[in-house]
């Protein structure tokens, strides 16, 4: 009973001193950061541009508040350029992915070319790419590759960019290759998902295809290696392990927390699920609670573990948070992860599900 107590309190104090230091000095940054792309997507001369770039900002904001998390960890005069690296890579890789759920002639040569944007954004010096050329669209006024310079000149001024440049750029060519392939014909997404999955550098780990295609498809261990590179004394050693536990099992539970809550919507919208590949929802909540496990496992030998704990709990906390995750197709899922994060995760859920009723009531006033 007593180590219980203490546990908590001594999780509320690592969370409330974490949460102190995202919302005084990160979140105003991330702020700051999505106003000035919000402005520059206001000025793309293509109006359907314009409009895919605007409401792709409006709707995914969670998704930047969330990559602004990694810059709460770091010494005070590199935050503002960690946010700026982690918020324009997460702008130009759903701003692309945006623009690849369009009809196109070829659609995974169309994904492929606008995700190489994110490869371009950790490669400081390498020319671009026409990421359009397979688009119809075309006249952005210069926007997505603005994002990625942007990302790039951030990451080139950290004190151990090198240390992590690699590792970062490998996990951004399997994003590219499953974002390429997640909008191939619906008829055949599967198929050239499994086949990637199978060659992906994956270690051995008991996955299914789509776990695995999961485990490649997250940006979290990039902003994971853009903060550590914040350090002067990183070693190469240290960022190889940030890289193992991020692919594919913190960066595979990232996608398939994110594929559970929004199931309803892309089952609306027919668009492909990686968790409608689980035989059942019983089979689901195991294979998700082991993935969950792993991943908080695999942060135990990291360097300074805990704070990569609570990034990956905060993670976790704002999924389940969401209303999908209790409904009864989700729910047996929700409650295998939430026991293998224990008491992590509560505070965070708190949080985010005390902002979306003051979220809501504001709507409605």
């Amino acid at each position: 009973m007593h180590a219980t107590v203490w546990r908590r309190l001594r999780l509320m104090v690592a969370f409330a001193d974490a949460a102190l230091h995202y919302w005084l000095t990160v979140f105003p940054l991330v702020q700051r950061e999505t106003r000035r792309w919000a402005r520059r997507a206001e000025a793309i001369p293509d109006p359907a541009l314009r409009s895919i770039a605007l409401e792709t900002q409006r709707s995914e904001r969670g998704n930047y508040e969330g990559a602004g998390a990694f810059a709460a960890f770091v010494p005070m005069r590199w935050r503002a350029t960690v946010v700026r690296a982690v918020v324009t890579y997460q702008l130009a890789y759903d701003y692309a992915d945006s623009l690849a759920e369009l009809p196109a002639p070829d659609r995974v040569a169309n994904g492929r070319a606008l995700h190489e944007a994110l490869h371009t954004a950790l490669s400081p010096g390498v020319p671009h790419p026409d990421y359009y050329r397979h688009h119809d669209g075309r006249d952005d006024g210069g926007y997505l590759i603005a994002l990625a310079d942007a990302c790039r000149f951030a990451v080139a001024t950290l004190p151990a960019w090198e240390e992590v440049a690699e590792p970062a750029r490998a996990m951004s060519r399997l994003v590219v290759e499953f974002q390429a392939l997640n909008h191939a014909p619906a008829e055949l997404v599967a198929s050239r998902l499994s086949a990637f999955a199978s060659s992906a550098p994956l270690r051995g780990a008991a996955l299914g295809w789509w776990e695995a295609a999961a485990g490649c498809a997250s940006s979290v261990g990039i902003f994971s290696l853009v903060a550590a590179s914040t350090r002067a004394s990183l070693t190469p050693h240290e960022a190889a392990a940030i890289e193992r536990a991020y692919v594919p099992w913190i960066g595979g539970l990232h996608v398939l927390l994110d594929s559970l809550v929004d199931w309803p919507r892309d089952a609306a919208a027919g668009h492909h699920s990686l968790i409608a590949h689980y035989p059942s929802r019983t089979e689901m909540a195991c294979r998700m609670g082991v993935i969950a496990d792993a991943a908080m496992r695999s942060v135990q030998g990291l360097p300074r573990p805990r704070q990569h704990e609570l990034l990956l709990a905060a993670m976790t906390g704002l999924y389940l948070s969401r209303p999908s995750a209790s409904l009864p197709y989700a729910a047996a899922t929700t409650d295998r992860i939430l026991g293998a994060f224990g008491d992590l995760t509560w505070p965070v859920m708190l949080v985010h599900r005390a902002r979306c009723r003051i979220g809501s009531r504001s709507d409605r006033n």
